[in-house]
């Protein structure tokens, strides 16, 4: 049975990294004192090292320890023997480059499946989706491909933000890329804002937190969700 939390955003702003999330972490990770964490995203570029420090600091507030599967010699095996997996936020493409290079994908998917409780915050939720093509992320490395892991039946768009009227920026809205993303794909998108979080039980999807959630489907308009719906029959 897949249990999952795919969150937009690891830290709100002004809060401490993971806080809004901790009570709710404490729950899903009940009976789990170790997670396997996975560093990959690196954002702006931190060391492996230093991100694993970064989470263990997080993850003490609930009395849970944690290892980075960069200090595994085999990280395949790693995964297998996880009690929880946890990948954080940083760039979408060198996450997935990573994934691939160490040939993680179907490992994880299948733990997963089997019901390894995972965490996922920006990039790593943005693989949760079925490709990354709708991540806010340069793509400054090329992995394999695009596909993701597949554990939601739709893409992702972590940190989704609304058009602002009273903007000078000219450039495109996160609401215009997506519906430019469905030109040319059919599959949904949830725009997920910053301290949302979808909580995944089997087929179950429901939205989690305070704020609505920004829905795209091919040839519809996009339309606005409320928390505790349950996005399970979205295809």
């Amino acid at each position: 049975m897949k249990n999952i939390i795919i969150a937009s955003t690891s830290t709100l702003h002004g809060s401490p990294y993971l806080e809004y999330l901790l009570d709710d972490l404490n729950v899903f990770l009940d009976g789990i004192d170790t997670i396997l964490f996975i560093p990959y995203a690196r954002p702006g570029g931190i060391s492996h090292d230093d991100y694993a420090e970064h989470a263990k600091k997080a993850f003490s507030k609930i009395d849970k320890s944690l290892t980075s599967i960069h200090t595994f010699d085999h990280p395949k095996v790693a995964v297998k023997k996880a009690k929880a997996i946890f990948v954080g936020g940083g760039n979408t493409f060198v996450l997935l480059n990573e994934l691939h290079k160490n040939d993680l994908i179907e490992t994880i998917k299948e733990a997963v499946i089997s019901g390894t409780p995972y965490l996922g915050t920006s990039a790593g939720s943005n693989i949760c989706g079925l490709t990354i093509r709708t991540t806010n992320d340069m793509p400054i490395v090329y992995p394999k491909n695009l596909n993701a892991l597949g554990l939601v039946p739709f893409n992702i768009n972590p940190h989704y933000l609304d058009p602002d009227p009273n903007t000078a920026h000219m450039g495109e809205s996160r609401e215009t890329r997506i519906q430019e993303f469905h030109k040319f794909n059919t599959p949904p998108v949830i725009g997920l804002r910053e301290g949302s979080w979808l909580e995944v039980h089997e087929n179950s999807i429901v939205l989690k937190g305070t704020l609505t959630a920004r829905i795209f489907e091919y040839n519809k308009m996009p339309y606005e969700i409320d928390p505790n719906t349950d996005l399970g029959v979205l295809k």
